[in-house]
């Protein structure tokens, strides 16, 4: 059983150290424990502390691309490197290293395919009264809208077996942890959640800048989600209420008419029409949205089986000899940067 640990960077250099000091060395059940770091084009010496730390795997972007597409570049990579167990953790040592082995437990003992590390949210000093109740709304949220029980939705302390892990899509380019959770309920994935503690804080959060922003990017996040695994459910509320407003209208306008007195209130009908029209071109909108979503769900069938052929099969091996290449070039940039810095 192979344990890989991921950590996305984005100038980590102060703090990335501390990080991979905090992570298990050895797990029971667990045969091989490696660790990744996805190097998000940081312009410090992130990628130099890590190889001399003597981290196994690096997975270099020469320009930050985000949160997002790097967690599933260290997916794809894990599947490629053999991991039965991929393990997401930050650079900035929020999660307690020690509580891997919460995570991983439940995947070991086949109770489900995705952890959720579960934050004291409450009790964490570093987050604000306001902070604590947008988190407890948003998890709120992914709840119904996954139909999962996970209580810390926003966690990236989290964990996949290898098939879970086949099954990951993320579309959004703001962060993976939302969408992941409402794509595992959609797909009927086993997911659950266990209690981690965490570190105090070292850095402000480089996710968002002000909480303003938080909640625009996280409501915008899931109602993305929303709209691409519930679309005709969603679309279908949205079109009833003009449709429902609009009829209401018109009723009022067939009592003026049966009382002989609807002279002056042919604006109302032509509300009623305009509102109606609208609810029902909505509904339509959300059939084909549903009809373009079973579409997706092929693709993401098709890019499931691509995944198996990819890494389970002898074409894994390609891919495991150039994430070592990557790994060698690293090396030998942080030796030339030592040699000219002596």
């Amino acid at each position: 059983m192979k344990l890989i640990i991921q950590i996305p960077c984005y100038n980590e250099a102060d703090t990335l150290e501390i990080a991979l000091n905090d992570l298990p060395k050895h797990i029971d059940g667990i045969d091989e424990i490696e660790y990744l770091i996805i190097d998000d084009g940081s312009s410090d010496k992130t990628v130099e502390t890590a190889v001399n730390w003597g981290v196994h795997h690096v997975v270099c972007f020469t320009r930050n691309k985000g949160l997002a597409r790097g967690f599933m570049a260290g997916i794809e990579n894990c599947l490629a490197l053999g991991a039965d167990i991929i393990v997401n953790t930050d650079a900035d040592n929020q999660y307690c290293g020690e509580d891997i082995e919460k995570l991983v437990r439940p995947i070991l003992q086949g109770e489900a395919d995705i952890v959720i590390g579960e934050r004291p949210i409450d009790n964490t000093p570093q987050f604000s009264w306001i902070k604590k109740k947008l988190q407890h709304l948003g998890s709120w949220v992914v709840r119904k809208a996954s139909k999962t029980g996970i209580p810390d939705a926003p966690s990236g302390f989290r964990a996949f077996s290898r098939e879970a892990a086949m099954h990951v899509n993320v579309i959004n380019e703001y962060t993976y942890t939302l969408e992941t959770i409402v794509q595992a309920g959609r797909n009927k994935i086993a997911i659950t959640s266990v209690p981690v503690r965490t570190n105090p804080q070292l850095r402000e959060s480089r996710l968002f800048h002000s909480m303003g922003s938080y909640v625009k990017k996280s409501m915008l996040t899931i109602l993305r989600a929303l709209l691409m695994y519930k679309s005709l459910a969603v679309l279908t509320v949205l079109g009833a209420i003009p449709f429902l407003i609009g009829m209401g209208i018109g009723i009022r306008f067939l009592v003026f008419i049966f009382k002989g007195s609807s002279a002056g209130h042919v604006q109302s009908l032509i509300l009623a029409c305009t509102l109606m029209i609208i609810g029902f071109v909505t509904f339509v909108i959300g059939m084909l949205a549903d009809v373009i979503s079973a579409n997706r769900k092929i693709m993401e069938d098709v890019q499931y089986h691509v995944r198996k052929l990819m890494y389970d099969g002898d074409n894994s091996r390609m891919w495991q000899e150039a994430a070592n290449v990557k790994k060698k070039e690293a090396e030998e940039e942080a030796v030339q940067s030592e040699k000219k810095e002596a």
